[in-house]
């Protein structure tokens, strides 16, 4: 390209994004952005569509910072939509399955809604019978964030933030927060999270697509093949709170050291899965520097798609859909009924404040919270 066609895409480029959008050069990445419409009090949710050369596509909305669709190739290269979603900002305001969206301030339970920290014990909402769950009434599932798209070496990308105030549903400190969504060249929907905070608080950030690899609503994920790299879980009480313990895996339905179909333990008679309705437990990773490294991978045989996990963080919850109950219609009024998809959200520990033997959810005044977690696809 000489430098005067160059500097006329850049024209381009920039004429385009005034209007809303974000192109490259020909058959490399890019981004779109549209509307998806008002919340109910009226405020405006912005959509992102994220593309790379490969016709892989991320969308992705400011409300929540949800994934709304992630569409893969499958072994024939026929792309299907592989995350649940919503078709409008109204099913993602009435939705209480968390589908697809960013999770803060923590991420997973707290005992009884309350924390020691500093000496002073802070109280939360009671939102999930005695304890708290995922960062409230209104946790960053529900918040609008401030999008910034941008396009570099990495591939597409969304930079997400959002500030969320010092005592913001019970949590100390002004905590600032930014979540880089990228869809590299290589099938991956990379997320990078970050924060600082002006006093000494707690975080824990994730992650809460439900995947199915077949395609979204196209039945359940019990005939996936899940393998975990771990030896241990962290075993609950009724209500899901750890009890500290770390549990081996071995002669147990907890056991995904080698690939094991979802399906075929998952109504064991056992009381962990009692507890849980099925899967709904963390799994602890061995963590021997801060490097993103495998924790999971899934195959859906039909298909052909594969997908593997790559985490920054020291657990990982696995969550099969259990709750799902098809009451609320998602994309293209398809219902998503029980175990339709399935949830590898990458964080620290369920109840990690009032578990000294858990890793520490801490951030003080002058650090940087930082994870990243990697969904990368191929087919087999």
């Amino acid at each position: 390209m000489t430098g005067t066609a160059k500097i006329i895409l850049m024209m381009i480029v920039g004429i385009v994004f005034l209007s809303g959008f974000i192109l490259t050069a020909e058959a490399g990445p890019s981004i779109r952005k549209g509307a998806f419409g008002k919340t109910a009090d009226g405020k405006a949710v912005e959509i992102y569509t994220l593309k790379n050369s490969n016709g892989a596509e991320a969308r992705i909305i400011t409300y929540g910072g949800a994934v709304v669709s992630l569409s893969m190739p499958d072994k024939k290269g026929k792309f299907a939509d592989v995350v649940l979603g919503y078709d409008s900002i109204a099913g993602y305001e009435k939705n209480q399955s968390y589908i697809g969206a960013l999770i803060g301030r923590y991420a997973n339970r707290i005992a009884k809604g309350r924390f020691l920290l500093d000496g002073k014990e802070y109280a939360l909402a009671k939102n999930n019978g005695e304890n708290h769950l995922h960062g409230g009434l209104k946790g960053f599932d529900k918040v609008i964030w401030t999008a910034r798209p941008a396009i570099n070496e990495n591939g597409a990308n969304l930079e997400l933030t959002y500030l969320s105030r010092d005592g913001e549903e019970g949590y100390p400190g002004n905590l600032s927060v930014k979540v880089v969504y990228t869809l590299t060249e290589n099938n991956e929907l990379k997320v990078v999270y970050t924060a600082t905070t002006d006093k000494n608080t707690i975080v824990n950030l994730t992650q809460h697509s439900y995947f199915n690899l077949a395609g979204a609503g196209s039945g359940d994920i019990l005939n996936h093949q899940l393998r975990i790299f771990s030896d241990k879980f962290t075993p609950t009480d009724a209500g899901s709170i750890p009890s500290g313990e770390f549990k081996d895996v071995s002669g147990t339905p907890f056991d995904f050291r080698k690939p094991t179909v979802i399906g075929a333990r998952i109504n064991d008679a056992d009381e962990q899965l009692k507890f849980g309705n099925g899967y709904d437990h963390n799994w602890v990773l061995s963590k021997n520097d801060a490097s993103a490294t495998l924790a999971a991978s899934v195959y859906e045989p039909t298909s052909g798609r594969f997908m593997e996990v790559y985490t920054t963080e020291p657990g990982l919850q696995f969550y099969a859909g259990n709750y799902l109950d098809g009451a609320v219609k998602g994309k293209n009024g398809k219902n998503y009924p029980r175990r339709s998809g399935f949830c590898l959200e990458a964080q620290n520990f369920p109840d990690s404040p009032n578990k000294p033997n858990f890793p520490s959810p801490v951030l003080k005044k002058g650090e940087t919270y930082s994870q990243t977690t990697i969904y990368k696809f191929s087919t087999r």
